[in-house]
């Protein structure tokens, strides 16, 4: 005889992970079925251009209040090849739905979103006077990748994988999946669009932003995951 026994843990409802996943498929969609040449100044429109926000003759402080700092957020959710969509969105998943329920939804979703932004100023801050836009999402993904190894440094993730005719589920140590993250984006690099910005001071920024976030907020984490 088995016995149902409620427990005093309320199952969560983890949507942050899908919302993003679905905005950003959604842009991508939107600018598939649109004109190329459109398609170009809507990137230019919302893309981060640094040389559009960032004047080098200029004194910083004051520029960090224009509005067009508003594209350091619209710019995470444009993905204009396939390839640069699945890879951020194949690994957001990956280290994302575990990261969502230790942070929780809210927490996860600050954690993409000003993880992204502070990427991608550091990203325009590098490459001042540059007029190519930075678009995507690979800042702020590298932001959960940071805080998932900070908070489990020895934590082996799993996967699901085509071998001949089955899918077998495997655990593979999240060091292994980081250095795959990193070889794509090299890939990504040499392969991918030449109208968008590739900047590697972007996902280092991101990565060490989501160290620094883990830190300041393991105590509620702890909290959090005890009940």
């Amino acid at each position: 005889m088995f016995v149902h026994v409620e427990t005093r843990r309320r199952p969560r409802w983890h949507w942050a992970t899908l919302l993003v996943v679905t905005v950003c498929v959604m842009c991508f969609v939107g600018l598939a079925l649109t004109p190329a040449t459109q398609r170009v100044s809507l990137l230019l429109e919302w893309g981060t251009v640094p040389a559009n926000i960032f004047d080098p003759h200029e004194a910083l402080l004051p520029q960090l209040t224009d509005p067009a700092l508003l594209r350091l957020f619209t710019a995470l959710f444009i993905h204009v090849t396939w390839l640069h969509l699945l890879s951020n969105l194949l690994f957001l998943a990956i280290f994302g739905l575990p990261g969502e329920r230790a942070l929780g939804s809210l927490r996860f979703l600050l954690l993409f979103v000003v993880g992204g932004i502070v990427a991608n100023l550091i990203g325009a801050l590098s490459l001042t006077g540059v007029r190519l836009p930075i678009i995507g999402c690979s800042g702020a993904v590298s932001a959960v990748v940071g805080t998932y190894v900070a908070l489990f440094p020895r934590a082996r993730l799993g996967l699901v994988l085509p071998l001949g005719l089955y899918l077998e589920f495997v655990r593979v140590p999240a060091f292994l999946l980081i250095g795959l993250w990193v070889l794509l984006q090299l890939l990504f690099s040499y392969a991918g669009p030449s109208y968008g910005a590739y900047v590697w001071w972007a996902h280092i920024g991101g990565f060490l932003f989501g160290v620094v976030f883990a830190l300041f907020s393991r105590d509620a984490i702890a909290r959090r995951l005890r009940g």
